[in-house]
Parts: C-alpha cells; structure tokens; sequence
C-alpha cells in the first residue's frame, strides 16, 4: 500500500486543446472517478473514492462500450457503472472485468479510502508528516470504540476542509477537544504518543485555519482527485514511458491547478506528457473509465464493510494499482494485488 506522490505535469486544458508536449511515445490513457463528495469525506454518500484509468485505442473502446449496451439492451441514453451492477447484469460485469474480457491488462484503478485519507492528512498537517497516520488509524476504533473514533475522524475532517459556517477557529477547538477526550480514554494504548504529539499541534492547526481565512486555497487538503491522478500518471509511466490522461471534465481542474501540477511533476519526475479535459459521452474510453471507477468504488466500500462478494472482489483485484490509499487492514489483504497478478501496463 502506497502513499502520496508530490504532483504531475500537465501541458494543457480543453476538449480540443493541441498537446504542449512534441514528439512520439506518449501513452494516451483516458481517465474518470467515482465517490466524489467535495471536501465531506466522513459523513458524505460515499466511503471510498475510485479513479480509474484505460488505455485502448478509441476504436476498440467503442466497440467494447457498444457491446455493454448490446448486452444490457437498457434504453437509457447514457450508460453508467450502476447499469452493470445489477443482478440480473451480473454476468455482463463479469464479463467486462474477466482475464479475457476487454479490459484487463489495460486499465488499473487508484482506490482512497475516505475516513484514513482524513486520518493521513490530518497527521501530515499536524506533526510535519504522515508516518504516524497508518498506526493511529487501524488502532482507532479498536482502541477507542466506534463512538469515540467516530467523532474523531468528524473533528480531524471538520479541522481540514475549507468550508467554515461557523466561528472561524471552532473547528480547531473541537478537534483538539476530541484529542483529549482520546487521551484521557486510554493512556496505555499503543496510540497515547501520537495523540500526545498531536496535542501539541496547536499553533499548526491555528496556522492553517488563518491562512483558509485569509484567503482561498489552490489545493484543498482533502480532495483526492489531485492526488489520484498524480498516482494514475505515475503507474503508467513507470519504466520511463511518458502519459498524456484524457479525463472527464471536473470542477477541480481549474487552469491553476493545473499548473500547480506541472510544477510539482518536475519534482517527481513523473513521465506525464498532457492532461485533456473531455465530455464523457465524447470518448468512450473515458465511458469505460467511468464504468471501471463506478465498479471498482461499490466492489471496495462493500468489501470495506464486511458485505464483499468473494468472485467480484477476485475479478477487481488485478485492477487495483498498489500505491491506493488504504488503512483497513482486513479489506486491503483481499483487495489488493498480489505479485503474481502485478504486471506491467500493455505498451
């Protein structure tokens, strides 16, 4: 299980901008996501976040996308990864994720846990870096109950997102009230030195709540969109291909933010040639993309909760790219790949 990676290149923005970046050797790979719920990431619709990812040439994504419709015979105009999550369609998502279906080798998908992303950027934020955050994590609600646990995760994302009904500097008193409700609880527990580093934290939290007063962010610490796509770009230019991502059209991807991406990029030396923002019904392998994202979210949050399906959830796992953002150490020993299934993306 990996962490995050600083950023990516991107060398342009529009549904029919010109790539920045010359010459031949680009992997072309469509993108979109699934479980979006802004900056809510412990009390929205969704538990996990899945970004997926394909590479195919248009036309054999077409055909492919034709053959779904074919098979579900739905009149609906568009679509969607729930069309194919239906029981009486189970054997066309079979189909679709199968060792010989028409994607495998072809696609991976970024999975983030919601609740431990909080966990991990919370920790990063506090104590300078995020090597305490798995430990804290799995040991949260052993340690301390759902209840207890609960209202921590609700702090630590109240503390983080940008948004701020209420007095400016609420949200930090109400995370640091949690800390202490966790300390007093169990002094013992293997957790109490990261909760007492965290207690401490104070001029950090303060710090950061000030600068969200003064003015608006360019990266939100809690939106997992950016650090996906830095993911997704830096597995399929390992090896030293350079990635140029077609991807479905996002709020998110603002021109600023973009550029913010290209500059953290250089400093990870990702291979990433271009970032084209299209309209999903455009491109049909960003239609798969969005069909892979839809699949591998539900596939994963009901794993996640105890409720998996064994054979879907063998079917996701050659899928799932090994840097995703996982703390549940039960559903990540079953999710996640094992060497024997890791391969290298088709060139």
């Amino acid at each position: 299980m990996g962490h995050k990676i600083g950023g990516c290149a991107v060398a342009g923005n529009g549904e029919n901008a010109a790539w920045a970046v010359p010459g031949r050797g680009f992997l072309e790979v469509a993108c979109d996501e699934s479980g979006s719920d802004g900056e809510n990431l412990t009390g929205g619709n969704t538990d996990v976040f899945a970004h997926a990812s394909v590479r195919l040439p248009v036309e054999s994504a077409a055909t492919h996308v034709q053959e779904v419709r074919d098979r579900i015979r739905s009149p609906a105009s568009e679509y969607k990864a729930n069309h194919l999550l239906r029981e009486k369609h189970r054997a066309v998502l079979e189909w679709l994720l199968a060792p010989a279906g028409p994607i495998h080798g072809n696609a991976q998908v970024h999975l983030i846990e919601k609740a431990y992303f909080v966990v991990d950027r919370a920790v990063d934020l506090l104590l300078g870096d995020a090597a305490d955050a798995l430990g804290l994590y799995r040991a949260g609600r052993r340690e301390f109950g759902d209840e207890l646990w609960r209202e921590f995760l609700t702090a630590a994302n109240q503390l983080l997102r940008v948004r701020n009904d209420g007095a400016p500097q609420e949200p930090v008193d109400a995370f640091f009230r949690t800390v202490q409700v966790l300390r007093r609880a169990d002094c013992r527990t293997e957790v109490a030195e990261t909760l007492d580093r965290l207690a401490m934290s104070r001029s950090r939290a303060d710090s950061y709540r000030t600068r969200l007063v003064d003015g608006p962010t360019l990266i939100p610490v809690l939106n997992p969109l950016l650090p996906a796509i830095v993911n997704t770009a830096a597995f399929w230019s390992a090896g030293g291909r350079s990635v140029r991502l077609v991807h479905d059209r996002q709020n998110m991807l603002t021109p600023e933010r973009i550029a913010w991406i290209e500059e953290t990029a250089r400093r990870a030396g990702i291979g990433f040639g271009g970032l084209r923002l299209v309209h999903s019904v455009l491109d049909p392998r960003v239609q798969l993309a969005d069909f892979l994202a839809g699949i591998a979210r539900r596939i994963a949050s009901d794993e996640l909760n105890g409720q998996g399906d064994p054979a879907l959830t063998a079917l996701l796992r050659p899928y799932v790219d090994p840097a995703s953002i996982w703390g549940d150490e039960r559903s990540w020993a079953v999710l996640e790949r094992t060497r024997a299934q890791e391969r290298s993306p088709v060139r």
